[in-house]
């Protein structure tokens, strides 16, 4: 080697060892990722949800680089979590990257933002996905997709025109069970199917709550938003350091009740079970006690029946057809006969989507252009079921329900809670 190609081949290898040392520990590990290809987050919502999504979205190739949160409080722990976040994945002290801002609009118009998570009140949930599917930022939307159908329709149409990808964050059809238990009712290893058993909450409240001293930090006005107004309470709104999930969830003004919240999950495996992705029951047959919580029948158009009933085993599903019934829920997953639950789905038979990660399955939809495991119009769908049962628990009447044209027959009343119950000055 002569001395000058020796001080070139010194000099070539002293840049690759530098350029070796600047790369972030995750680009060399399971999966190179260059730094060109981060996906640039921000999450809109900083809440307890939010900073549970965030320990699921670390994991992945992104940089949540920003967040939206109403209550400045929450805002701050945000911020110093997702900056723990890039410091462990890195191994470089934060400079000042992650950006806070008090309003969700400023974050859409971040340009470095390619995605944002949703994770606000259910109220919040159709005019935030509307803005960022018109903001041209893909969308993981916390479900229940939204409050209403209207709205859910309104968030569907807004990320076909704007060509995002959205993923509903009913988790469970990335869980592997969830998964098989569908591909056996597919398939008829039960048979025809007769029905289904959902057991989740109650529906939905008119908050009654009384007003408290609102503390300085938390933007009021810009909790409630669209919603319907009610004074500051705590229930709506915990401070940061009792880290619960808030009580919104089971007020009409605000959500679907727990009706909602867990039927998003269930509700949503008795769809895809069913094979209901595109559709859902045409007719609502409320219980006949006044008060009853629970006993609600919906009925497709083929006449299997889904029912919101207590099973005796906590939140989960049954799936009863001729040849025996299958009970999933995040803690069990078996079957009577026993067999059905352990068989092996053949070559040739009907296999759903797999996804074994829900979040990584959307940032690869987002990549590849692609529909992940629950786009908007499944979510839609499944929160539509959750919407609907809402309305028969309200009205205490029989109803029938045109799925394709999204609206109840000759029942005015009905239609009218098809819409959101907005403050004056808001529409969708």
């Amino acid at each position: 080697m002569t001395p000058s190609s020796r001080r070139r081949f010194i000099r070539q290898s002293a840049l690759a060892a530098a350029s070796f040392i600047i790369v972030p520990r995750y680009v060399l590990g399971k999966g190179y990722t260059a730094p060109s290809d981060m996906f640039g987050l921000g999450f809109i919502g900083n809440g307890k949800q939010a900073r549970g999504l965030l320990n699921q979205f670390k994991k992945q190739p992104v940089r949540i680089i920003a967040g939206a949160e109403v209550d400045a409080t929450k805002l701050n722990l945000f911020k110093t979590l997702a900056e723990k976040a890039y410091a462990e994945a890195t191994e470089k002290t934060p400079t000042g990257g992650f950006k806070g801002y008090p309003d969700y609009r400023e974050l859409l118009a971040n340009p470095s933002i390619d995605g944002v998570v949703i994770a606000t009140p259910d109220h919040w949930h159709a005019y935030q996905a509307v803005k960022a599917a018109e903001a041209k930022k893909h969308i993981y939307l916390e479900k229940p997709l939204t409050r209403t159908l209207v709205e859910g329709r309104a968030v569907v149409n807004a990320v076909k025109k704007n060509k995002v990808v959205l993923q509903t964050g009913s988790m469970q059809r990335s869980w592997k069970n969830f998964r098989s238990a569908c591909e056996l009712v597919r398939n008829g290893y039960l048979g025809k199917i007769k029905e289904v058993l959902v057991n989740v909450g109650d529906p939905a409240i008119p908050c009654n709550l009384v007003e408290e001293v609102k503390p300085p930090h938390l933007d009021w006005e810009g909790w409630i938003g669209p919603a319907v107004y009610h004074p500051f309470n705590a229930e709506l709104s915990p401070p940061v350091e009792k880290d619960i999930f808030p009580n919104w969830r089971k007020y009409r003004e605000y959500a679907g009740g727990i009706l909602s919240d867990w039927g998003a999950h269930m509700f949503d495996i008795a769809q895809w079970g069913l094979g209901m992705d595109e559709t859902g029951p045409v007719q609502f047959n409320p219980p006949k006690e006044p008060a009853a919580v629970r006993g609600l029948e919906m009925v497709y158009a083929n006449g299997v029946v889904l029912k919101h009933i207590d099973f005796g085993r906590g939140f989960g599903v049954r799936f009863i057809g001729e040849k025996g019934s299958i009970d999933i829920s995040r803690e069990y997953f078996d079957s009577n006969p026993a067999n059905i639950a352990t068989a092996t789905i053949q070559p040739g038979e009907t296999k759903l989507y797999v996804s074994d990660d829900h979040y990584a399955d959307w940032l690869n939809a987002c990549k590849n252009g692609t529909q992940p495991i629950c786009p908007a119009e499944t979510g839609h769908r499944s929160n539509s079921v959750c919407a609907l049962a809402n309305i028969a628990y309200e009205l205490r009447r029989p109803l029938k329900f045109d799925p394709v044209k999204e609206t109840f027959n000759s029942d005015k009343e009905a239609n009218n809670l098809l819409q959101p119950r907005f403050r004056k000055g808001w529409k969708i």
